[in-house]
This record gives structure tokens, C-alpha cells and sequence, in this order.
């Protein structure tokens, strides 16, 4: 059963997948034996829980009671009765959706028409942004907004294409007045983070949540006091276990690997969220900045229009007039 590759199966090019399969995937390697069994048995047919009541779908799957309630707590259901739910959820979403979205699963092929490949990128794209969108904690990310608007420096931490994906949110929140910096070296990333402190946030992307360079630095940030926050696909991974506070992803269209499109775009999806969010808090703040920072590019810009900055009664910085020369005559 360990052998089992998750992501082929018979079913998986009719319909998209959904939740309840996506969790098994991204958890599979890491269920034990007897768990497998019971895995097996919903990965190819979810419907499978709302037909069978627990002791019938632990014969058929060669197992017990107690290994499918151990099953639902292993991704991340409370027991049976909740995975039922979610499973009843995902069925009458799945039946609502476009046709375009049920071409999600399968890998690509060389000889696919670029109209298929455009069409199923766009449809992983836009699963992978609306189930981020519905598994949100919108309060917490209020709660989050509040801090960086408060802190004194935002740290941001990933590698690779998780890196792209912070690097997004520094250069919007640097655009509002928020100071941050964005680190994909873990030396450059560790000398920032051990001079955070309780005055400070500091974000880790990771769509795993098994990057070690990101492990590395956000705990180091968090030893030091600042806020940690996890950006992950994965709420029980080691960079999720070192963070006070859990944004989840929702990318499992593992057809897009090695580059993880779909994980991007959630990534990025959350970036400007809370962008949004942090911009709303001090709006007055806000305009002040983006207003000052569209004046500075416009000369750069063809047919640029200018831009009146508001001064909310600032007082103007007097002007110099004597300058000392360092070697004068």
C-alpha cells in the first residue's frame, strides 16, 4: 500500500478533486499502514462516507472502527461525523461547477492543444484561490493586519517560488509606509531575525511547510519576540508548529509540480488580502503614501498625470541655506 502512487486513479479525470482527496494527498506520506487502507478506500470514491456508516466502511477497507475515526483526526477531521460533512459539502459544490473546472487532475501531455493547457491552468488557478478563500480566518487576519501596522519592522521569509510570493506582499506593504524585507537566504535571513523584537512580525512562506531555511529563520524571529506567522498549504507542518498564527493554503493540483503554479497563486492570493487589510487600518496613512509614491514614478511614466500629495497639515521641512563645506579655501 505504501507504494500506492495517490495521484492516479480512475476517477480522478472525471470530476475535479476535492477536499477531503486533496488532504489525503498532501498527508499521505505521512499516514501509517493501517490508515493507508482506509485512505485508499475514499481517495478513489469520497462518496463512499455518506453511503456506509463507520463499522461498514472499516470492513471494507480491512480494518476497524477506531483506525477510520484515527484516519479522519489524521486530516485534520475531529471524527467521522465531520468528515461526512465536509464530504457532503464538497458534493454539492463539485455538481454546482462550471465545466471548464472539471479538466483539473490530470497531468499534462506533450501533444495537448495549448486551448486545454490554458483552460486548465486557469481552472487549477481558480480552485486552488476560491478554497484558500473559504478555509480563511478572517480574523485572524484582521488581528494580523492590526500588528504590521503597529510593528516597526516586518520580516518576510521563503525560497524559491514562496519567495515570489512574499516578495509581492513587501513591495505592496512598502508602498503604505510599512518597513519589511523579504529574505530567501537563510545567512542574510537569520542576521535580520535575531535583531527582531516584540515590535515586530515576522511571515514565513512555505506551501510544504518543510522548507528548513524558512523553519530556520522564522523560529529564529520568534525566539527573539516578534509575531510569527506561517503561510502554508500543510496546518500541521513543522513551519505551522513554530507559528502563532496559521494562514492556509489550499493547492493540491499536483499535476503543476515541480513549480507549483496553483500554490502560487494561493500564496499570492493571501499576499494581497492582507495587503488590503493592513491598507484599511490607517487609510489616511495609506493614501498619503500611495499618493507620494505614484508622484515619485510618474516622470518615468509615458503621459504620466500628476499627482497632488496630501500633507494632512504636515508642516513643511525648512529649507537650508548655509552648507558647510568640509575643506573650504
Amino acid at each position: 500500500m505504501n507504494g500506492t502512487d495517490p495521484l492516479h486513479h480512475a476517477g480522478d479525470d472525471a470530476a475535479p478533486a476535492t477536499a477531503v482527496q486533496n488532504r489525503i494527498r498532501a498527508r499521505w506520506a505521512d499516514l501509517p499502514a493501517a490508515t493507508l487502507r482506509v485512505a485508499q478506500v475514499v481517495l478513489d470514491d469520497p462518496r463512499v462516507v455518506l453511503d456506509l456508516p463507520i463499522n461498514e466502511l472499516a470492513e471494507r477497507a480491512g480494518t476497524s472502527p477506531a483506525t477510520v475515526t484515527r484516519f479522519c483526526r489524521q486530516i485534520g477531521y475531529s471524527g467521522y461525523v465531520a468528515l461526512r460533512m465536509s464530504v457532503a459539502t464538497d458534493v454539492g459544490r463539485t455538481s454546482a461547477l462550471p465545466s471548464r473546472v472539471a479538466d483539473i487532475g490530470r497531468a499534462f501531455g506533450p501533444d495537448d492543444a495549448a486551448e486545454d493547457v490554458r483552460s486548465t491552468l486557469l481552472a487549477g488557478a481558480m480552485r486552488s484561490m476560491q478554497q484558500t478563500a473559504e478555509a480563511l480566518d478572517l480574523d485572524a487576519l484582521g488581528q494580523l493586519a492590526e500588528a504590521i501596522v503597529a510593528s516597526r519592522h516586518v520580516d518576510l521569509y521563503g525560497v524559491g517560488s514562496s519567495a515570489l510570493a512574499a516578495d509581492a506582499l513587501a513591495t505592496r506593504l512598502y508602498r503604505i509606509g510599512v518597513f519589511c524585507n523579504i529574505w530567501s537566504e537563510v545567512h542574510a535571513g537569520l542576521t535580520s531575525a535575531v535583531v527582531q523584537g516584540e515590535d515586530c512580525v515576522a511571515i514565513g512562506y512555505s506551501h510544504t511547510g518543510r522548507t528548513a531555511e524558512t523553519i530556520q529563520m522564522l523560529t529564529e524571529a520568534g525566539a527573539h519576540g516578534a509575531l510569527t506567522v506561517a503561510v502554508t498549504n500543510d496546518a500541521t507542518s513543522p513551519l505551522a508548529d513554530v507559528a502563532e498564527i496559521v494562514i492556509q493554503t489550499a493547492a493540491f493540483e499536483q499535476f503543476l509540480q515541480p513549480d507549483d503554479l496553483a500554490a502560487y497563486y494561493s500564496q499570492v492570493f493571501v499576499s494581497d488580502l492582507l495587503y488590503v487589510l493592513t491598507a484599511q487600518v490607517d487609510f489616511d496613512r495609506t493614501s498619503e503614501h500611495l499618493a507620494a509614491s505614484a508622484l515619485a514614478v510618474s516622470p518615468h511614466r509615458e503621459g504620466g498625470i500628476p499627482v497632488r500629495v496630501p500633507t494632512r497639515g504636515r508642516a513643511k521641512r525648512p529649507v537650508r541655506t548655509e552648507i558647510t563645506q568640509r575643506n573650504p579655501a
